[in-house]
């Protein structure tokens, strides 16, 4: 192993001393991670704060077998040592990751195809609020929902992480942004990141509004993380031959559901989950946002949208905001 001298053997970090509300989040000291052949150690500098780290929390979502259970799926930092085999990063490199789990600590390790390089004039902290949110974006949107320039892609969530980024990603790639939103504020917010259409669904019905504005057309691709009684809706406000696809359940299950909208649309219902897939299937994701997005990122047509940054040690303050769903953007952590 390649390594800055001196290391430390132990790391503070936080754990989920049971599962339940956010004050389960204690801080504690942990062994420093022991790096595997073509992983490198990071010391963080930033980590992000998304849903699937509040589920964990509550114990409704476990790490995958093999990952570390402290939480946290995406972190910036410095590389302070290599393991045997890696080839494309040495100490002082300064990358963003995705990782299944690990990143609310002082250091983390990661395979380095699940890496990039933070983009130029980007600071750490920004450069950390990329990796859930874009991979699973581009993943979700652009692989598996095939979102083509001149589409309309109904965005559920349009403030949250997933719905910013998705919204920027969207406009960039030069398709049509609807999305939908829980206040004025967040309306105001959405058309600001370049949402043609923002949606209040507090006072607005999501699939009249998205008829309305694409002339009866519909949504070619709907994005939706809430579930429950939204899936019958996104039936509706899709356009023939749409695609919907679910990347989250926040209202829990469907509890009936008419599937001849699904066939007469000739409609497309698919999912996925990022955390669980293999370092290689994510080393295939990392490599063509690269190749894509990272020219957009490295030019400042994207930027990512941070709403607050909380101390390592208030994680516990940051997964309260999270829920309360008041953020524009994501919540941070920082060391």
């Amino acid at each position: 192993m390649s390594a800055y001298p001196p290391l430390p053997n132990t790391m503070k970090a936080i754990e989920i001393s049971q599962p339940g509300e956010p004050e389960v989040l204690i801080v504690a000291e942990r062994p420093l991670p022991t790096l595997q052949q073509g992983e490198i150690l990071v010391k963080v500098a930033a980590a992000g704060v998304n849903r699937p780290d509040v589920m964990q929390r509550r114990g409704q979502y476990a790490p995958p077998p093999g990952a570390s259970d402290i939480p946290g799926l995406e972190i910036a930092g410095e590389v302070v040592a290599t393991g045997v085999g890696v080839q494309n990063y040495a100490p002082g490199d300064r990358v963003c990751a995705l990782i299944a789990g690990g990143g609310y600590a002082e250091y983390c390790k990661v395979h380095e195809s699940n890496a990039l390089p933070v983009p130029q004039n980007m600071s750490l902290t920004e450069a950390a609020d990329i990796p859930e949110t874009f991979f699973t974006v581009w993943v979700n949107v652009f692989q598996r929902g095939h979102l083509k320039a001149g589409e309309t892609v109904l965005i559920h969530g349009g403030t949250s992480g997933i719905g910013t980024v998705a919204t920027l990603l969207a406009k960039a790639f030069c398709a049509h942004v609807i999305t939908t939103v829980g206040s004025e504020e967040k309306r105001q917010a959405s058309l600001a990141l370049g949402a043609d259409v923002a949606i209040n669904y507090r006072n607005e019905d999501f699939v009249e509004q998205t008829k309305r504005a694409t002339n009866g057309k519909g949504a070619d691709v709907i994005v939706d993380l809430i579930a429950g009684d939204y899936v019958a809706k996104n039936y509706q406000a899709a356009a023939m031959d749409g695609r919907i696809v679910q990347i989250g359940t926040q209202n829990g299950v469907v509890k009936e559901l008419n599937l001849m909208p699904l066939l007469l649309k000739r409609l497309t219902h698919t999912g996925s989950t990022l955390r669980s897939r293999s370092v290689e299937d994510k080393a295939r994701i990392a490599a063509d946002l690269q190749q894509k997005v990272w020219p957009l990122l490295e030019r400042g047509a994207l930027k990512p949208q941070i709403f607050k940054t909380f101390p390592l040690e208030q994680a516990a303050e940051a997964h309260a905001l999270m829920e309360s769903s008041m953020h524009i953007g994501k919540i941070m952590l920082t060391l």
